[in-house]
C-alpha cells in the first residue's frame, strides 16, 4: 500500500487425517463477487478432516482492496488513479510495476501453485450484469473436463478465454483449473450457489478426498455446451428492455432487446445473430453506446481458443 504496509488474504485449510490429492479454492479475485465467496465458505464448513483424504486449502478474499468497496477491479494509485483487474494479472511478478501485478506473483509462487493438485476460482457475473450457472473451462484438457461434467448446472463455457487469468495460469503450470460463474455481483443468490457447493463436493469425491455417493452432475441437468459467447452490444443509449430470460434458448435472427430513449420512442431494437443459449444480460436498466447487452453461448465452427469480450 502506499503507507507501506501489506495486503493479507484469508486462508482456510482443511488437512485430512490421510494423505491424499490437495484441491485450492478461491474467491474474491474480483471485489464485487459475493456469490463466489459464499460458495467457498459453504464447501469448506462441510469438510471434517478426521473424514478426509488429503488437503483443501481456501482464499476467500485475494483482491482485498477491491473487496474492501465491494468494487470488480484494484484501486491502484501507483501511477495516478487507476482500476485494475486482478483477472488480467496472473501467474503475476514478484517485482511487477503495479502492487495487483506483485499480490498476483507472491500469492501464486509462495501459496496457491506449491499447495496445488487441482484448483477451482470461483466469480460471478460482474456489478451491472447477470449471468447463468455455468462454468467457464478448456474442455480439450481431459482433467479439467472431468471435473466440470461433475456439476448441476445448465452451462459449460468450453473456452481458453483470457492469457491473464487465474484458472488459465493454474493449466498453464500443470494444475488442472476451471472457473465457476455463479450469478450476479454484489448479493447472495443462495439457491445458485447451492448447485456449485454440490458440483464441488462431487469434485473432491472424484480426487478422492472424501468418501460417498456423487450428488447430481451435468448429465443429471442436461448441460448446454457452447464454445463460443456472441456479445450484443448497445449502439445508443437508452433504458433496455429484455425480450429473453437467462439460459432461454434463441434462434438466428431473434429480437433478444428493444431500447428507448428519454421520451420513450424505440431507438434500437437487438438480435442474436447465432443459434444458442442466453448466458448473460446487463441487469442495470439503462446503458450508453458500447455496453454489452447481453451474451449468448453458442458453438463456432471455427472458435477462437483466446476470445476476449468487452466488460
Amino acid at each position: 500500500m502506499p503507507t507501506g504496509q501489506h495486503w493479507y488474504v484469508s486462508v482456510t485449510v482443511a488437512r485430512g487425517a490421510r494423505p491424499g490429492k490437495r484441491v485450492v479454492l478461491v474467491s474474491g479475485v474480483h471485489g464485487d463477487e459475493m456469490s463466489s465467496v459464499h460458495a467457498v465458505q459453504s464447501v469448506m464448513n462441510q469438510l471434517d478432516p478426521a473424514e478426509m483424504s488429503g488437503t483443501v486449502m481456501a482464499v476467500t478474499d485475494v483482491s482485498r482492496p477491491a473487496i474492501e468497496g465491494m468494487q470488480r477491479r484494484w484501486p491502484n494509485s501507483g501511477r495516478g488513479a487507476d482500476l485494475i483487474d486482478m483477472n488480467r494479472e496472473w501467474p503475476g511478478n514478484e517485482n511487477g510495476v503495479t502492487a495487483p501485478s506483485r499480490h498476483a506473483g507472491l500469492l501464486f509462487n509462495r501459496l496457491l501453485r506449491p499447495n496445488a493438485d487441482a484448483a477451482i476460482d470461483f466469480h460471478t457475473g460482474t456489478t451491472g450484469f447477470d449471468v447463468t450457472a455455468f462454468n467457464l473451462a478448456s474442455m480439450d484438457v481431459p482433467e479439467v473436463r472431468a471435473m466440470v461434467e461433475l456439476y448441476p448446472v445448465g452451462q459449460i463455457f468450453d473456452n481458453h478465454v483470457y492469457p491473464g487469468v487465474l484458472h488459465n495460469a493454474f493449466v498453464d503450470a500443470g494444475i488442472p483449473s476451471f472457473t465457476p460463474e455463479i450469478g450476479a455481483a454484489r448479493v447472495l443468490n443462495l439457491e445458485m450457489t447451492s448447485l456449485f457447493v454440490e458440483g464441488t463436493m462431487n469434485v473432491l469425491k472424484h480426487h478422492g478426498i472424501l468418501a460417498g455417493p456423487m450428488g447430481r452432475t451435468g448429465k443429471d441437468v442436461g448441460v448446454y455446451i457452447g464454445n463460443s459467447a456472441l456479445p450484443i452490444i448497445a449502439t445508443q443509449g437508452g433504458l433496455v428492455e429484455h425480450l429473453v430470460k437467462l439460459n432461454d434458448k434463441v434462434e438466428v435472427g431473434q429480437k433478444v432487446a428493444i431500447q428507448r430513449n428519454s421520451f420513450g420512442q424505440v431507438v434500437a431494437e437487438y438480435t442474436s445473430s447465432v443459434a444458442g443459449e442466453v448466458t448473460g444480460q446487463r441487469s442495470d436498466a439503462m446503458s450508453e453506446p458500447g455496453n454489452p447487452l447481453a451474451f449468448i453461448l453458442f458453438n463456432n465452427t471455427t472458435p477462437d481458443s483466446r476470445e476476449t469480450y468487452p466488460e
